[in-house]
């Protein structure tokens, strides 16, 4: 996800140098479009590369190669990262914010310290700006310098392509795990696939433990023909997929920022959501689907009017793209750079 955005500043020309936890490093051998650089975590079992890395080797590197550099982009006001470019490049810097609540770890409590302690000492001359409308609330209760725009993950359009031809079906991009919630979903399609929507498909595409369990669901609703579980599909085959449904359907209990969401938008197909991601938002303000606590009669919906919402999302996906989301990101940094934060 990083790294296609770090792709859209490419592709408008810039130079783009990725800094990342050397956990992470692919263990072949690999060439990258872009200069990356692999620093190591440090006291990795108090805080974990995953959620809070520790990278004290990251701070000499922004010292000694930040006159290089015309805008640094950190991810979350609560992390080293941010913190180590806050301090040593404050006005270069970019924090982009994607958490809209505090971290649970600890009961919250470092995260509360951080925010109102921190946060405000070190973060003064640094501008955030937001993934989401909920993330910028949020941030905005301890920065003042919270960009009005909303920069969100972007999408590599090249990648995603919309068909010519949408198939009667619908999707699920997802892991078969709890808090996906694909049971709810599952349930919703066998009371919606009957009378004149009996021939559409269910295509779930993912892995995980639940998978021997929703399999025996499906036989139990007796909606075997109907429901395709692929298994793990990589992007060139995930993508046809996407494009050729009706809609990608969402029933989480706990995501923040769905990549699926804005995949299945570029790709010109709506989506079907609760309102628990934060891009829920989205799909209501500009019709690119429906964000509610749907029903069967919700599917009918999308299916009958599939044209129309179809239309929405193919005049919205340039804005989705990694470009638009590195071009927005320029254009904010300059025109808050002329302000003098």
């Amino acid at each position: 996800m990083i790294y296609n955005f770090a792709l859209g500043f490419k592709e408008l020309g810039h130079r783009v140098t990725l800094v990342a936890a050397s956990e992470y490093k692919p263990v072949k051998e690999e060439e990258y479009d872009i200069d990356v650089v692999f620093i190591k975590s440090k006291i990795v079992q108090v805080f974990l590369p995953s959620v809070l890395p520790f990278q004290p080797e990251l701070r000499h590197f922004l010292r000694k190669n930040r006159q290089q550099f015309d805008i640094i982009i950190s991810s979350e006001v609560f992390s080293f990262p941010s913190l180590f470019a806050a301090i040593l490049c404050p006005e270069k810097t970019i924090v982009w914010q994607e958490l809209a609540v505090h971290q649970k770890k600890m009961k919250s409590i470092p995260s509360y310290f951080w925010h109102n302690v921190i946060a405000k000492l070190c973060f003064r001359k640094t501008l955030v700006v937001a993934r989401s409308e909920r993330a910028k609330s949020f941030i905005s209760k301890y920065l003042h310098h919270v960009a009005g725009d909303i920069v969100e993950h972007g999408i590599n359009p090249h990648k995603f392509q919309p068909a010519q031809k949408k198939k009667r079906q619908f999707i699920v991009v997802s892991q078969l795990i709890p808090r996906k919630n694909v049971s709810s979903i599952i349930d919703k399609f066998s009371r919606f696939a009957i009378d004149g929507y009996a021939d559409f498909k269910l295509i779930i595409v993912g892995r995980g433990e639940l998978e021997n369990q929703l399999k025996d669901r499906v036989k139990e609703l007796q909606i075997d023909k109907n429901v395709i579980f692929t298994g793990f599909k990589p992007h060139s085959e995930l993508s046809c997929l996407l494009a050729e449904s009706m809609a990608m359907l969402a029933d989480t209990k706990q995501d923040l920022n769905m990549v699926s969401i804005p995949e299945s938008i570029v790709s010109g197909t709506p989506v079907v959501s609760n309102c628990v991601p934060y891009s829920s938002l989205m799909l209501s303000e500009h019709q690119l689907g429906l964000a509610k606590d749907w029903n069967e009669y919700d599917l009918k919906t999308i299916a009958d009017n599939n044209d129309f919402y179809t239309r929405n999302c193919m005049n919205y996906r340039d804005r989705l793209t990694t470009v638009h989301a590195a071009e927005t990101m320029i254009r904010i940094y300059n025109y808050y750079k002329k302000k003098k934060l």
